[in-house]
């Protein structure tokens, strides 16, 4: 919680800490500034000071201080002075992993994104209490015995459970878990595969790696990506608009699905136009959704508007690949999806000569642009107004 509140507060965000529960004393000292609840009149100034401010009750006689009533995030909600409340809404004992209790985790109702953390370091540990907080509620969420050991399974499945991870989820907020103490390279491998069972349960919005007291302390984010496909019919050379796919290159668009399926992009969408019925046909039979786009030769980026509108809500990133162009093989799209799993970058793309290459990866922070984008010649003049932020791949 802390380690968030200052990268936000570094990133000129006035932030607010707190909890609903406890926290100890020691944590206390985390914080730049610390306020009583009922001192909300220094706030102002300890955030025009520091940028960030805790904001907690007084000891309680156990080395902790005392958590606030909701109502008092809901009046910090309400102010215009502060930007971003993060709440601690639970304890786990100093224990690596845990499920909450029956009065757990006092989450507030106007949360939009709830953590579930889960320490890396509980693998291969017994469910018992010396190693978990609550063993018996993981096992039975998990659907063990006491005593066994902690998979990546378990992990998995009491993160995303409505009674684990996600209990308490609000109604539309996004469930991010974290897997933390990814602090080797060993860890990691271990950490992707949770990351992935985590998401083929198609509760968690997107999975964080981290390795909070490490730098950079966030390895890397996994969320659904998607494959895009512009097998419409035009070209994705420099201004040209007119270029038809002919039906002896119909194994192009063929080749970019199977390329996108390798790679593992889920969903993979294919916008359809000129000779949309051969496309189509040249593409039964494999996983992938079809979108008919009738006036495709107003520009490329109505195109790109419709394949971003087509895909799902949780989709974090999308692959756009151009079918009338040669694309790259499996392995590059591999790369340029760990490109964008290891960086917050808004976009990610293969770079020569000062120019972009086929397939690119933009993140969903850029969707709405894509879809808003306008008559521009496909997204290349997206790319150059963030070039500077991207991340190229030579």
């Amino acid at each position: 919680m802390f380690r968030l509140a200052s990268e936000l507060g570094a990133a000129g965000m006035r932030v607010v800490t707190t909890t609903t529960t406890h926290i100890s004393e020691d944590q206390v000292q985390f914080a730049p500034s610390f306020i009583l609840p009922e001192r909300l009149d220094l706030l102002a100034e300890r955030l025009d000071r520091f940028g960030h401010c805790l904001i907690a009750g007084p000891p309680d006689g156990k080395g902790r201080v005392h958590g606030v009533l909701p109502e008092l995030i809901v009046r910090l909600k309400e102010r215009s002075d502060v930007d971003i409340i993060v709440v601690e809404a639970d304890g786990s004992r100093s224990l690596p992993f845990k499920a909450p209790g029956t009065h757990e985790p006092v989450v507030p109702d106007m949360t939009t994104i709830l953590v579930p953390i889960a320490g890396l370091d509980a693998l291969g540990q017994p469910l018992d209490d010396a190693h978990v907080h609550r063993p018996e509620i993981i096992a039975s969420l998990a659907q063990q015995r006491p005593g066994s050991l902690v998979t990546g399974e378990t992990v998995a499945r009491v993160l995303s459970h409505p009674q684990g991870g996600a209990k308490q989820l609000p109604a539309g907020a996004r469930l991010v878990p974290v897997l933390n103490r990814a602090d080797d390279e060993t860890a990691v491998p271990r950490a992707r595969e949770i990351a992935q069972k985590l998401l083929k349960l198609a509760v968690a919005d997107s999975v964080i790696i981290s390795a909070m007291r490490g730098e950079p302390p966030v390895r890397e984010t996994w969320a659904p990506i998607a494959g895009v496909i512009l097998a419409e019919g035009q070209s994705m050379g420099r201004g040209s608009m007119d270029h038809v796919l002919p039906p002896k290159h119909l194994s192009l668009a063929v080749n970019a699905a199977r390329v996108a399926l390798e790679a593992g992009l889920d969903p993979v969408v294919a916008v359809l136009g000129r000779q949309a019925e051969e496309v189509a046909q040249a593409l039964a039979g494999m996983p992938i959704c079809t979108v008919v786009h009738t006036a495709f030769e107003a520009s490329r980026s109505s195109s790109v508007r419709m394949a971003i509108e087509a895909l799902p809500e949780r989709t974090g990133a999308a692959v756009i690949m151009a079918a009338g162009q040669p694309v790259a093989a499996a392995g590059a799209v591999r790369d340029l999806v760990r490109a964008h799993r290891r960086s917050f970058a808004p976009a990610c793309a293969f770079g020569f000569d000062d120019n972009f290459a086929n397939p690119v990866i933009f993140d969903r922070s850029l969707f709405r642009e894509l879809r808003e984008s306008g008559r521009e010649a496909g997204w290349r003049p997206l790319l150059e107004k963030y070039r500077d932020s991207l991340v190229i791949i030579g």
